[in-house]
């Protein structure tokens, strides 16, 4: 109750945003309202009681001047001395006592009629209402009125009246409402320190756990021990604590690969000021090899020319994705089995025994696409296949990588098949996420989420249609780009 919501202080902060004093804590406020309440509800039970109060009074006084009436009634009142009358009517604290039967009145005792009575009381025709208005008016506007009171007592038919002033009657009301709200103010008290209790353990105190875990979170996000621990409950306050820890994990785990983002885009930026210095000079030695007659030399050279071009171009697009930026698209009509053979000679193959390259795409399918970016796309895919299949040296087991195409109506779907061993479940869980979607130790996921990234560019898709142990096949699909009405129709007004 007395520290405050936030442990900034212990931190060397005192931000007032940052931290609750305890007069504006729920703590305070909460228990400020529960005995607002109990003594609203308190209140609530007094009217009626209070009235009742006044009922029960007067009800005791007519049944003590009804005894006494008795006792007149067979002695005769009026052959009673005049101290005595004065001394019966001094101790019920009335006026005048009459006794009413068979539809005579009589009057019995009486000290001195008073000009006028205030209000006259039924005891058996009193409802609620005007029983508790009649209290009220007595509590707050009484002192110096006359109450005339009458009717039967028990079960006599005998009906008695007394006239009596409500000063000791607004007396004892005024004693029995001190003593209500005596007693409502220790029962307010006694309830709102149990409410309080309760609801301090139940809500108040994991509320300002969350509240602190949240603010030393916000200080050192990356520090795992700020992570709050849920407590074991099933309520909607353990549902919360569990929905902040995970959140905070997924908050601590984005930050990690943001900075491991950004560590990454900074260390490319140096590597690729070098690199392109390398790669311009090895492009100047492979201009050389172009002059050189050798056959061998010379089909090997515009290979070796592409392979620096597109390692270049392969250095700026990793920066490129650091910078969350991509080139859009330049769509042409590709020849697809020729693409999938340049792929197949830059991830050299023929260089890892024992895997078999599949190009089974028809010769004549075209795909409309960027052919830089679908080669980068190709490429990704099989080297990842490849490096999946590598790790099994066994001679039995087959791995053989086959790419193949195929056209419905407009749309083009590439698939990527593999004989290795298929991706984990945190692979798939993450498949086209960087840093997380990689499926060998050490890898980085960009590969999946480079080639997810340009296949959305050309508006296409790539999917996962199976993964298992044995084969492992992604599809990319592509549709055609759709054709310009205006454009279409201006090139068929044009003359032939």
């Amino acid at each position: 109750m007395s520290e405050s919501i936030s442990d900034a202080a212990a931190h060397g902060t005192d931000s007032p945003a940052r931290s609750v004093s305890l007069a504006r804590g729920l703590s305070t406020k909460l228990l400020v309202l529960t005995v607002l309440f109990v003594m609203i509800a308190e209140v609530l039970i007094f009217v009626p009681s209070i009235a009742n109060f006044k009922l029960r009074w007067l009800e005791e006084r007519l049944g003590t001047a009804a005894a006494v009436s008795v006792v007149l009634v067979e002695e005769d009142s009026q052959s009673l001395p005049r101290a005595l009358q004065d001394q019966v009517l001094m101790a019920i604290g009335a006026k005048a006592i009459a006794v009413r039967n068979d539809g005579e009145s009589r009057l019995l005792v009486v000290a001195e009629m008073p000009p006028t009575v205030d209000e006259h009381i039924d005891l058996a025709q009193t409802g609620p209402i005007s029983a508790t208005v009649g209290a009220l008016e007595t509590l707050f506007l009484g002192g110096d009125r006359m109450i005339r009171v009458f009717g039967k007592v028990g079960e006599s038919d005998t009906e008695f009246e007394l006239v009596i002033p409500d000063r000791r009657l607004r007396e004892a009301m005024l004693v029995y409402s001190r003593n209500v709200a005596l007693l409502s103010l220790v029962i307010s008290l006694f309830t709102a320190t149990l409410v309080y209790a309760a609801i301090d353990r139940i809500m108040i105190r994991p509320i300002r756990t969350m509240t602190r875990s949240m603010l030393a979170f916000a200080r050192a996000p990356s520090d795992p021990r700020r992570i709050i621990e849920p407590e074991d409950r099933s309520d909607e306050i353990g549902v919360a604590e569990r929905e902040l820890a995970d959140m905070q994990r997924q908050l601590q785990n984005t930050l990690g690969e943001q900075k491991h983002l950004a560590d990454l885009g900074l260390a490319v930026s140096k590597i690729n000021h070098d690199m392109r210095n390398i790669l311009a000079s090895a492009q100047l030695l492979s201009d050389r090899l172009s002059g050189v007659r050798d056959p061998s030399v010379q089909a090997v050279a515009p290979k070796l020319l592409r392979a620096l071009d597109r390692a270049a171009s392969y250095s700026e697009g990793v920066l490129a994705y650091g910078r969350t930026q991509e080139a859009p698209p330049s769509r042409r009509s590709v020849r697809l089995k020729q693409l999938v053979d340049e792929v197949e000679d830059l991830l050299g193959v023929d260089a890892v025994p024992g895997i078999e390259f599949v190009n089974a795409v028809d010769a004549g399918f075209e795909v409309d696409a960027d052919s830089e970016q679908l080669f980068r796309v190709l490429t990704n895919l099989s080297r990842n296949a490849i490096q999946a299949m590598a790790g099994d040296d066994s001679a039995a087991v087959v791995r053989r990588l086959t790419i193949s195409a195929e056209r419905t109506g407009s749309v083009s779907s590439i698939l990527v098949a593999d004989t290795g061993p298929g991706l984990p479940q945190k692979a798939r869980e993450n498949l086209f996420a960087a840093f997380r979607g990689s499926a060998r130790s050490g890898g980085t996921g960009l590969g999946l989420a480079i080639a997810h990234e340009l296949v959305r560019a050309h508006g296409g898709s790539l999917d996962l249609l199976e993964s298992r142990g044995g084969r492992t096949v992604f599809r990319v699909t592509i549709p055609d780009q759709p054709v310009r009405l205006d454009e279409a129709r201006g090139g068929m007004r044009r003359p032939a």
